[in-house]
This record gives structure tokens, sequence and C-alpha cells, in this order.
């Protein structure tokens, strides 16, 4: 398929020999034609790391200053005497083993955040093969695994993101909508990179990120300054 005339427009404005800094590269993003729906501005790396090796897996999170511009829909596994401090945080989807069923029989992901209680990862660790995937699956090192759920849930609510190396040590997430100001999505970008670089393994020599590029969901990509 041939690129769309918009694309077309928007790839005139990036000079693919270029590295950009984030202010620069932002400013380009922000020109390009877009489309009619809000677009997600998104950062792509390479790593430095053997994916093979399980001890240098990178792995963590980022409250973005600016947030991420959608609603978060967050799912609390929690006993019973905590769902009403968690309805109260804001949870969207509270419960135990019913909704470990739902997931598992009827496909069920209508939610953005999982977080669950310590006590409650005997009923998620069996879901760990379908939310796992979806970058779902809660974890102590992201802040979802733990008795405080009124914490997890606001930090979730108010812009926290995942993220994780995949096979090919490599990590794509969003961070925010294209409309937001030049200046919410550098500090967006800036956030991220800083917790990225804070996940570093401690076994990796040399820098930890080897290439680093950001677009919006449907424009060219462009690289930034390491």
């Amino acid at each position: 398929m041939s690129p769309s005339k918009r694309y077309k427009e928007a790839a005139k404005l990036v000079d693919e020999d270029k590295r950009y800094t984030i202010e620069e590269a932002v400013a380009i993003l922000k020109k390009m034609p877009h489309a009619k729906y809000d677009e997600t501005l998104e950062i792509s790396c390479q790593l430095n790391i053997d994916p093979k090796q399980t001890e240098q897996t990178v792995r963590g999170s980022v409250v973005l200053p600016a947030g991420t511009g959608k609603k978060v829909q967050v799912l609390v596994f929690c006993e019973p005497e905590k769902e009403a401090e968690a309805k109260e945080a804001g949870a969207d989807h509270i419960g135990s083993q019913e909704l470990a069923d739902k997931i598992m029989k009827e496909g069920w992901f209508e939610f953005d955040c999982c977080i669950a209680t310590p006590s409650m990862m005997k009923v998620v660790s069996k879901l760990g093969k379908v939310l796992g995937p979806r970058g779902l699956m809660p974890s102590p090192k992201t802040g979802t695994v733990t008795d405080n759920v009124v914490y997890a849930i606001k930090e979730a609510k108010r812009g926290k993101i995942d993220f994780r190396m995949d096979k090919a040590a490599c990590i794509h997430v969003g961070l925010g909508k294209i409309s937001f100001s030049a200046e919410a999505l550098t500090e967006n970008i800036k956030a991220f990179i800083e917790a990225l670089n804070a996940s570093r393994p401690a076994s990796t020599k040399g820098d930890l990120i080897k290439s680093l590029y950001v677009s919006s969901t449907i424009s060219p990509s462009l690289r930034l300054v390491l």
C-alpha cells in the first residue's frame, strides 16, 4: 500500500539523516497534517540490552506530568474489605475470582490498568498468559501489586504508564495526545526518558538507549539526539 497524501506531506518536514532535539521534534510533529481524530504521540526505542539475559529485562513506570490524554479504566483485584476504598478512589472495576473468570472465559479486557493486592496474586497469577502480552499484568516493580490500592489507583488515573522491554529489546509507548501543547509533550517525553534510564539494569554496560524515535499515530518518525 502506497503512503497517503497526508503522510507524504508530513514526510517533507523530516530529514531522515538528522537527529533532533526533543523540542525540535515536537515542533515538527505539531506542524504535520493530522488525522481527524486526536493522534497519540508515540516514542520507540532500541536498547543496548541482550533480551536473552533475563536479569537485564528493563521494566518500569512513570507518571506523565501532562497525563496521557485518555480516561484510564482501572481494574482492581482486592479483598472485600478494601472494595469500598477502591471505589472511592476511582476504580472502575473491582472484584476477585469473578473478574478473573470473566477475563479468562469471556476474553474481557475493558480496562487499561490492573492493580492487585499481594494476597490476590494467587488469583491474578493464573492470568499471566493473557495479561502479560497486553502489558496489563500487575507487578511490584511498577507499583501495581500493593496493599495501598488507593495510591495506586490515583497514580493510574493521573497519568501513570508502565513500560517493558519486548523480546527484541525495544520499548514502544504512548506519551499523550498531539493536541497537547508543545511544552506538555516535551515534559512527558523527558519524564519517560528519565524513568527509562532509572530502570537501567546494574549489569548493563555502556549507554542503555541505542536509538530513540518519536512520531504521532500515523506520521513519519523523527530520531532524537541521545
